[in-house]
């Protein structure tokens, strides 16, 4: 039997777009109109602790709308790319294993048209130049001898913005807004190792008028215009703001020094490492410890630095992921599997607890102390959140993580617009 179809019965899909010095080439395939297809993307989170693979399986639709996300599979391996600043093969290596997930997930047919992309963020960010570049070659290599589609520009630095921007639209889709006519959007927050971004769409034109200019970007998504606040504070990540309020950022001596602080338990001494250095690290055994003290010494970290949205002093709703739930967890205050909503003061009055008892939550980890801490005075002295705001911490939306991911994979796929 032949089937006959008119040429608007055909649905183009452009599977991989080649480049030449002065002209673009397509390569199409046809399918009905009516019909879905499956197709995959590989996403590769190079952050400034670990590095993360996500795999995502995708069904299409409607080619005017965003794809339903039909899989994730998900795996991460710690430290991050950045601890191999003079190692740089050691980097290559273990991005060379975390490949091996992608192969068994995405069908060996799939593998020449499945793109292979890695963004790495804080971690390589706070590098030198020339040792971030030698790890994003290392990595390009591993790419280059993979089985898979390799874009142009698939091993790079994202920046900030796009960082916290992805985020929001990786939440946002997951929750279902994007589909939603009322505009009707959630916040995010995200507290990483190197940064911390801050990203949602404002209801009042007071909150843009009143914003920095580089604070309020645009992104062209499913025929809209979202005009969204964000902004991403490098060294204001989990990690990094230790290491300043230790006042140990860009120190010398390393191999001498020991970095003290009232927010660590006063018989504490420990080496400690981030971004490839090492610190050695102590409470104060014969000073005073406890949250006033912490906190005056993370304060440093935030005052004048951190910007307060005009917004944020009504009621908005935020999912807070990364450090922000890892430590909620720590601190007892939400069950890992299922997240929870919590207010800013919960974390006020968990840290006051936690460094008032600095031996009871010792063997979770030293640092609760100063990390709920830091996240407190993040939270109200920083953005301004008020002490009743709710906050919804999460891991997973729907079984996938929640990170930028997934909108840096719809960028890809889709190019959605981004512009200041």
């Amino acid at each position: 039997v032949q089937t006959r179809w008119t040429a608007s019965e055909f649905l183009p899909i452009v599977y991989s777009i080649c480049h030449t010095y002065d002209s673009w080439f397509f390569l199409f395939y046809y399918r009905p109109a009516n019909s879905s297809r499956i197709f995959y993307g590989v996403m590769f989170d190079a952050g400034s602790t670990g590095t993360r693979i996500h795999v995502y399986t995708f069904i299409q639709k409607d080619p005017e709308e965003l794809p339903v996300l039909d899989n994730e599979m998900f795996h991460s391996i710690k430290p991050g790319l950045s601890a191999y600043a003079d190692t740089p093969e050691m980097g290559g290596y273990t991005v060379r294993q975390l490949l091996k997930v992608a192969k068994k997930t995405v069908p060996r047919l799939e593998w020449k048209r499945t793109p292979l992309v890695l963004k790495a963020t804080a971690g390589l960010r706070l590098l030198p130049s020339e040792k971030a570049q030698a790890l994003l070659e290392q990595v390009q290599d591993v790419f280059d001898e993979s089985p898979f589609f390799v874009p142009d520009d698939s091993v790079s630095i994202m920046n900030g913005t796009n960082e916290g921007i992805l985020a929001w639209v990786t939440v946002n889709f997951l929750t279902g807004h994007l589909y939603a006519e009322t505009r009707k959007t959630v916040g995010i927050l995200d507290l990483g190792g190197g940064s911390t971004q801050i990203t949602f769409l404002p209801k009042s034109k007071k909150t843009i008028g009143s914003s920095p200019d580089d604070y309020i970007a645009r992104i062209d998504m499913l025929n809209s215009t979202y005009e969204l606040y964000t902004h991403s504070y490098l060294g204001n990540g989990l990690m990094a703001a230790r290491l300043a309020a230790l006042g140990a950022l860009g120190a010398e001596g390393l191999e001498w020094r020991v970095f003290k602080s009232s927010c660590l338990p006063k018989k504490f001494r420990e080496e400690w490492s981030f971004g490839g250095l090492t610190y050695i690290v102590s409470g104060i055994p014969d000073g005073y410890v406890g949250y006033k003290l912490c906190y005056q010494e993370v304060l440093k970290v935030v005052k004048g630095i951190v910007h307060q949205p005009y917004e944020l002093k009504d009621t908005s709703v935020f999912y807070a992921f990364s450090y922000y739930f890892d430590r909620a967890v720590d601190a007892g205050l939400i069950d890992r599997t299922q997240g929870g909503m919590l207010e800013v003061r919960d974390f006020k009055k968990r840290a006051k607890e936690v460094c008032n008892k600095m031996s009871k939550y010792h063997l979770i980890s030293p640092f609760l102390c100063m990390d709920m801490t830091y996240i407190t005075c993040l939270l109200k002295d920083g953005f301004g959140f008020k002490e009743n705001t709710v906050l919804q911490l999460t891991k997973k939306v729907n079984n996938v993580e929640t990170s930028w991911a997934l909108g840096a994979t719809f960028n890809h796929f889709q190019n959605l617009k981004i512009y200041r």
